[in-house]
């Protein structure tokens, strides 16, 4: 297990391989790959039994991130864990590169699923549960949903599929940083309440604060202890968390820093970086 101080320094480090991602593609979704870090370094260095040097296995756990856009940090957390070099991340969404700018499962080692169409990368991961369970397998399954995205039908036919079929070898997490590329989340659909909405589904639900580890620990230790049903854990987060002139800020959804924004953006996060080595 990674302790606190590593997963910091861990999470920090995937804001920064955001960061540089999309600065070098001059594109992309830089606020809610940084609102997400904390969760997927815990994920993959914590919680699910995955293998780069095996990145294939038949037993290991899934990952969906079905907000697709957000990948940059996913793919600074995979280069992170020894899945592909670092430096792919200079390189990502440029013609040919591994990395694109959503998920490719036929090109990017410990992509498990391709996704980028909203709302339906949680119906892949009710599918690779469900599949488990025919198949008598002991994986679990994990996908990641945007706030803003559930306002799509789909996951919540999704939701309603996964509770009919008792998926307790899932978990949704809901990424809740109240921001989508029109604005709020509340201006845009309301979606509250999305615990009692999960629950009316049939989900177990925790709701955590998504930037605190041992909250994040304990809520999946709790979708562990839970039996014939699926579970949903709803993160608050900030969007942009880690880069002071992002946080909050809706028009950081899907735009790349410029040359001044990506030397302000780089040293915030190469100082916090600094500061947690110097801590751990």
């Amino acid at each position: 297990m990674t302790d606190n101080a590593q997963l910091k320094i861990l999470a920090a480090k995937a804001r920064l391989g955001a960061i540089i991602g999309t600065y070098h593609a001059k594109s992309g979704h830089p606020g809610g790959s940084l609102s997400a870090a904390d969760v997927f370094t815990y994920l993959y260095f914590n919680e699910m039994n995955v293998d780069p040097k095996n990145p294939d296995m038949d037993s290991r756990d899934r990952f969906v991130l079905s907000k697709g856009h957000c990948c940059p940090s996913l793919y600074a957390v995979l280069a992170l864990k020894g899945y592909f070099d670092w430096d792919e991340l200079k390189v990502l969404r440029h013609v040919g590169a591994m990395l694109q700018g959503h998920p490719d499962m036929k090109g990017t080692p410990g992509i498990d699923m391709s996704s980028g169409s909203l709302g339906q990368g949680i119906s892949a991961a009710c599918g690779m549960a469900l599949a488990a369970k025919l198949d008598k397998k002991d994986y679990r399954v994990y996908t990641v949903l945007g706030d803003g995205e559930c306002e799509e039908g789909q996951v919540w036919e999704a939701a309603m599929f996964a509770a009919h079929n008792n998926l307790d070898n899932l978990v949704v997490i809901v990424d809740q940083n109240g921001l989508q590329i029109d604005g709020t989340v509340e201006e845009v659909a309301g979606i509250e309440p999305l615990d009692k909405k999960f629950e009316s589904f049939g989900f177990e639900v925790a709701k955590i604060d998504g930037h605190n580890f041992d909250e994040i620990a304990d809520a999946l230790n709790k979708a562990k202890e839970t039996k014939d049903k699926p579970f949903a854990i709803l993160m608050k987060t900030v969007k942009g968390k880690g880069v002071s002139f992002m946080e909050n800020q809706v028009g950081w959804h899907g735009k790349a820093c410029n040359d001044e924004e990506f030397k302000l953006a780089t040293k915030e996060l190469e100082d916090e970086i600094a500061r947690l080595e110097a801590e751990a």
